[in-house]
C-alpha cells in the first residue's frame, strides 16, 4: 500500500533521474568526442574534486583501479594534455598529477553542459510550477536536511537563470 513517504520518494527519484539523464546526455557527447575512456573521465573528475595534485596511487585507490591501470590512464591523459605530472617535492619517487588548463576546461565544460540542461528545464516550466518549486527548494536548502555539496564544481557567479 502506497504511503505519502513512498509516493514522495518515487516522484523525487523519477524527477532527479530524468533531470540527471537530460544533463548527462549532452555532457557525454563532449567526452566521447575526446575519445576518453570512462576511467580517464573519472580520473579528471577526481582530480577536479580534490582540487590539489594527487599521487597516482591515491587516484588508483579512489577509483578502485590497480596502480598499473591508473598509471596508464594518467599517461594517456598527459599525452592528451589534460593532466600534468611532476615529481613530489617531498619524495621524488612519487608522481603528483593535476589538471592542466586543458583538463580544467574539459571539466568546466561538463559542468556547464549540466547547467545548460537545468536552464532548459527551468525555461520550459510554467511560471506557477517554477514558483512553487523554487519556494519548496529554497525552504529545503535553508534547512539542515541536506549536507553541503560533496564536491565544489566550478560555478560561474555572473550568470543568472531566467525562465
Amino acid at each position: 500500500m502506497p504511503t505519502p513517504e513512498k509516493d514522495l520518494y518515487d516522484a523525487l527519484e523519477d524527477f532527479v533521474m530524468r533531470l540527471m539523464n537530460m544533463a548527462e546526455c549532452d555532457g557525454m557527447d563532449a567526452l566521447i568526442e575526446l575519445d576518453l575512456s570512462f576511467s580517464q573521465a573519472r580520473s579528471l573528475f577526481v582530480l577536479a574534486k580534490n582540487g590539489e595534485p594527487m599521487p597516482i596511487h591515491a587516484i588508483a585507490g579512489t577509483l578502485g583501479l590497480s596502480m598499473a591501470a591508473a598509471g596508464r590512464n594518467v599517461d594517456q591523459l598527459v599525452q592528451l594534455e589534460l593532466v600534468e605530472r611532476r615529481e613530489s617535492p617531498d619524495d621524488r619517487r612519487v608522481k603528483l598529477v593535476s589538471l592542466s588548463p586543458g583538463g580544467q576546461k574539459v571539466v568546466a565544460q561538463q559542468f556547464e553542459h549540466k547547467r545548460g540542461s537545468i536552464r532548459e528545464f527551468v525555461a520550459r516550466l510554467p511560471q506557477a510550477q517554477g514558483d512553487r518549486l523554487h519556494a519548496s527548494l529554497s525552504e529545503i536548502l535553508a534547512g539542515d536536511c541536506l549536507n553541503p555539496l560533496p564536491c565544489t564544481a566550478p560555478r560561474p557567479t555572473d550568470q543568472k537563470v531566467t525562465a
